[in-house]
C-alpha cells in the first residue's frame, strides 16, 4: 500500500481501501477469457465487463454479411451436399458430407480439391483440410436468420465445442483464411479478412449479443 496512505489514512480505511483492491482485480479476473497478443504470440486477458449491445449486434451484421456469401456458405449448406459457385447452386458431381464431412467411399472431397488451388478459371479452390463439417455438427449456415446464426455460433453443442476464446481463433482457421483465396474466377466476401476479423472480435468482446428475431 502506498506509504502516504498508511501515514493520513486510518486503519479501518486501509482495511477497506485493500479489500476494495482485491475485489476490483476479482472482478475483472471473473469477467475475462484470453487472446493471444499478435506481437508477442502470447495470451492476454481481455475483460468482458464493457458490454455493448448496440456495437455488438452491429459487428455481427458485418459478420453475418459474410458468413451469408458463398465463400462460407457452400461449405455450410441445409442439406448434405455441399453448394458450389457465386450463386451457390448444389455441387454438380453431388457429393456427399459423409461422416467426418470428407465425403463417403470414393468420392472425397480431396479427389478434385487439392493443397492449393487448381490453376484455371472455375477450376476447384484447394486446401489441405478441405470438408463439410462431420456430420454430427453440421453447422449450417444456409436459410439461417442472424438471430439464429447467432445463437448457433455460441452453442457449444453446435459450434464444435468452441468457448469464446477458440471462436476468436477460428477466425485464423485455415478453412476460413481459404476464403479470401477461392481460386480463379470466384468473387471474394464482402469485405477483407483483416475487417471481418474485427467485427469477428468486436462482436464477441462486446458481449456477443444476437440480434433480434
Amino acid at each position: 500500500m502506498n506509504e502516504d496512505l498508511k501515514k493520513v489514512a486510518p486503519k479501518g480505511v486501509r482495511k477497506y481501501a485493500l479489500v476494495a483492491v482485491f475485489l476490483s482485480m476479482t472482478i475483472l479476473t471473473a469477467f475475462s477469457f484470453a487472446r493471444k497478443n499478435a506481437n508477442d504470440g502470447k495470451y492476454e486477458a481481455i475483460p468482458l465487463i464493457n458490454k455493448d449491445s448496440i456495437e455488438s449486434v452491429k459487428a455481427f451484421q458485418k459478420v453475418y454479411s459474410v458468413l451469408m456469401s458463398p465463400r462460407c456458405m457452400n461449405c455450410h449448406p441445409s442439406g448434405d451436399i455441399p453448394l458450389q459457385g457465386d450463386d451457390s447452386h448444389l455441387h454438380q458431381m453431388s457429393p456427399k458430407r459423409g461422416v467426418d464431412g470428407k465425403g463417403v467411399y470414393a468420392m472425397k472431397c480431396a479427389n478434385c480439391h487439392q493443397f492449393e488451388n487448381t490453376a484455371g478459371l472455375h477450376s476447384p479452390p484447394g486446401n489441405p483440410n478441405w470438408h463439410l463439417p462431420p456430420a454430427d455438427m453440421k453447422m449450417v449456415f444456409q436459410g439461417r436468420t442472424p438471430h439464429q446464426l447467432a445463437k448457433q455460433l455460441l452453442d457449444p453443442k453446435q459450434n464444435g465445442n468452441k468457448d469464446i476464446k477458440k471462436l476468436i481463433e477460428h477466425a485464423d482457421d485455415g478453412l476460413v483464411l481459404a476464403g479470401w483465396n477461392p481460386g480463379e474466377g470466384l468473387k471474394l466476401p464482402p469485405m477483407s479478412h483483416a475487417e471481418f476479423k474485427k467485427a469477428w472480435i468486436t462482436w464477441l468482446e462486446k458481449g456477443a449479443y444476437a440480434p433480434k428475431k
